[in-house]
């Protein structure tokens, strides 16, 4: 099956998010020009990484979009029983880094990209493989800028994260975030008559839990989700030097994982709003007391009507009858809301295989998405 030939070779690039991933574009560039694609590299200067764009068919028209993330999440601490970056197949399973997230499917579309070369498609196939979505879908957005101006855009697209090739309409948006405390540094002996800031940024933590609480009590609901509200997450916090010292400093990091219907960017104002109101209630002994909050990185929830032309064409290419939501955020919400693309998310495996020890994905799930992408050029040969 070539699809598992090309995954074999994606596999052994160890493109853990944050390292370069030249060597692999270059790998997929290749094998694109060498099918007749029209291939664009958006690099990096200055880290190694690059995404790619590439067109086959007609470049003149609106095209359907297939997009897919090129890196992975650390195998570092993990215990597997296999080698990570080697394709290992047993027991009708195909092991690796990456297989299920996400080069089982950019194997897939580049083997259909090597069938498409043999066929007349009317209707451009387009093809977007970006770096470090892992970490906030970063990479993306320079190849999204390149698109912004572009006189032809695609009809739709169709991000190939792993749902088991059922049709997913949405999922939450991200907002991740940096709390800095700033206390009064003193002896412990004397602790009192200083101003601990890992006091400060509990009392921020439980700000954020106490609005968990509203919100899962009152706010914006969606059933389709497992947890069907917005929620909050505090996930690593530092500070303090020794045990005698009372810390003038600490950190923390949190995320607010927002429902479309609910924007992120109000859950922070309210927590801006609770920061300030703890740090001047220490104002009057310790005027240097403060709580700043800072966005790190954003990416827009998804959420496309079931009633979209793109929802009804990727169910008949999927052989699928329902849609869902999934729990996990994509580049697709960047698609929509920066581009206007209708935007679905449909690919092979399940994410319940992903960023886990001997991730898998299995030979049943590659060979479907095979032929779904077979219906697809099929399509695309008679037009949209």
């Amino acid at each position: 099956m070539r699809s598992q030939e090309i995954l074999r070779e994606l596999i052994a690039f160890p493109t853990v998010s944050a390292n370069p991933n030249r060597a692999l574009i270059d790998y997929c560039a290749t094998l694109l020009k060498n099918c007749g694609a029209a291939v664009e590299i958006i690099a990096d200067p200055t880290q190694g990484q690059a995404n790619l764009l590439a067109t086959l068919g007609p470049t003149d028209r609106p095209g359907v979009l297939l997009s897919g993330h090129t890196d992975v999440v650390p195998v570092k601490g993990q215990a597997w029983t296999k080698p990570p970056f080697e394709l290992v197949e047993e027991d009708a399973k195909l092991f690796g880094r990456g297989t299920c997230d996400m080069k089982g499917f950019v194997a897939s579309v580049l083997a259909c990209a090597e069938r498409a070369d043999s066929r007349r498609l009317r209707t451009p196939l387009n093809i977007a493989l970006s770096y470090d979505e892992e970490i906030g879908c970063v990479g993306v957005r320079s190849l999204i800028d390149m698109l912004k101006p572009a006189p032809v855009k695609p009809l739709f697209c169709i991000v190939g994260e792993p749902t088991m090739l059922q049709v997913a309409t949405g999922h939450k948006g991200k907002l991740a975030a940096r709390a800095t405390c700033h206390g009064q540094e003193g002896h412990s002996a004397l602790a009192p008559k200083a101003l601990n800031a890992i006091y400060l940024a509990t009392d921020i933590v439980q700000a954020i839990r106490a609005l968990q609480d509203e919100i899962e009590a009152s706010g914006a609901t969606d059933a389709d989700y497992d947890v069907p509200y917005s929620t909050l997450h505090v996930g690593r916090i530092e500070g303090g030097t020794a045990l005698n010292i009372v810390p003038n400093t600490c950190t923390f990091l949190f995320e607010i994982r927002n429902l479309a219907t609910e924007a992120a960017e109000v859950i922070f104002e309210r927590l801006q709003e609770q920061a300030e109101a703890i740090a001047a209630r220490h104002h009057q002994a310790f005027p240097q007391a403060r709580i700043e909050l800072e966005v790190t990185n954003r990416y827009p929830a998804l959420d496309t009507e079931p009633t979209e032309d793109v929802v009804r064409f990727v169910k008949s290419l999927a052989a699928q009858n329902a849609t869902m939501k999934v729990a996990f955020g994509t580049e697709g919400g960047l698609f929509s809301e920066t581009l206007g693309l209708p935007t679905v998310v449909c690919g092979p495996g399940s994410m319940d295989q992903g960023h886990k020890p001997d991730e898998f994905l299995s030979v049943d799930q590659l060979q479907r998405c095979d032929a779904m992408l077979d219906r697809l050029l099929g399509a695309l040969q008679d037009g949209l």
